[in-house]
């Protein structure tokens, strides 16, 4: 599992709340659906409609990581908050 744990995935959380205001939406749902993938697991749920166009991104954030582990989606989550982090921090 690459040394990733459950403590590690909550600080990467944490440090994602932290990401400025001009994070871009596609790096917030990349976000989104490893964190849904690491902590639900696949997404089972029906796609939103028309009217939610933000639920809909959101849940196709989210399938878009289906038949990952949850312990691939941890790694890969925290993998993307240290990039995201030293990339706005520019």
């Amino acid at each position: 599992m690459h040394g990733c744990d459950a403590e590690d995935f909550d600080k990467a959380a944490e440090e994602a709340k932290g990401l400025p205001d001009n994070t871009s939406n596609d790096d917030k749902l990349a976000l989104y659906g490893l964190f849904k993938q690491a902590t639900v697991g696949d997404n089972t749920t029906d796609r939103p409609g028309f009217f939610d166009p933000k639920g809909k991104a959101k849940w196709d954030a989210w399938k878009k990581e289906e038949g990952k582990s949850k312990e691939q989606a941890m790694q890969e989550y925290i993998e993307l908050v240290a990039q995201l982090k030293a990339k706005y921090a520019a």
